[in-house]
């Protein structure tokens, strides 16, 4: 089974949206890959499809708690 297949099959989307396909086809590749994708853009596809693919362990690292926290922080010292 390949990406496209998977993307339709566990996921219900019949395309990539901008960008995704090049990100997934890097990462199977084996590149070390940074995307910086807009709110809704996409991303967790991108690391989706290939941990279905890819054999082993996939481990996300997710800051969004976090970046909340920081962003108030400095929110607050501005005040």
């Amino acid at each position: 089974m390949d990406a496209k297949e998977i993307l339709k099959r566990y996921f219900g989307y019949e395309s990539y949206k901008q960008g995704q396909e090049e990100i997934i086809e890097s990462i199977l590749a084996g590149m070390d890959v940074l995307a910086v994708m807009a709110t809704g853009a996409g991303k967790s596809i991108c690391y989706q499809v290939p941990a279905v693919l890819l054999p082993g362990l996939t481990i996300v690292i997710s800051p969004l708690i976090s970046l909340m926290q920081d962003q108030v922080k400095a929110l607050n010292e501005l005040i």
